[in-house]
């Protein structure tokens, strides 16, 4: 029971240390959790929108930004199976970044790259955040600590 006990207890603090869910990276203008459904996810008046120029994930100011172009907390990516697909960043230097043209992430020629027709941003697969009718990848930023 006592082992039961703190298993669960990991488990809840683990989670509870992980990031803020922040919506889904796709170009699906009708999902509610799209950032390309301006009245869901993507809204600007959404505190914790990506596209909120006066948010902590919006604004160009802020060190957690995706628009923020010298930011290095920028939210993170991850597919559908929970892979980790880069940072949603407009920063060009950020290895992790799906901005930086030479990047893992970035290229138009690398498999894991959302800039990629072929690779993690095929039009086709459902999960791609080029897919208008796909549920994209899920956005996490930085917790509140």
């Amino acid at each position: 029971m006592k082992m039961a006990l703190s298993i669960a207890l990991l488990v809840v603090m683990t989670s509870s240390a992980g990031a803020q869910y922040l919506g889904n990276y796709s170009a699906n203008p009708y999902a509610p959790n799209s950032t390309g459904n301006a009245y869901g996810a993507g809204s600007p008046y959404n505190p914790n929108s990506v596209n909120n120029p006066y948010g902590r994930y919006g604004s160009t100011h802020s060190n957690s930004s995706a628009n923020n172009p010298y930011a290095m907390d920028a939210p993170k990516l991850y597919d559908s199976q929970g892979n980790y697909r880069g940072r949603l960043s407009s920063n060009p230097y950020d290895p992790d970044s799906i901005s930086n043209p030479y990047g893992r992430y970035g290229s138009r020629f690398s498999p894991d790259s959302v800039n990629n027709p072929f690779g993690a941003g095929n039009p086709y697969v459902p999960d791609s955040p080029t897919n208008p009718y796909g549920q994209g990848f899920s956005i996490q930023g930085a917790d509140d600590d």
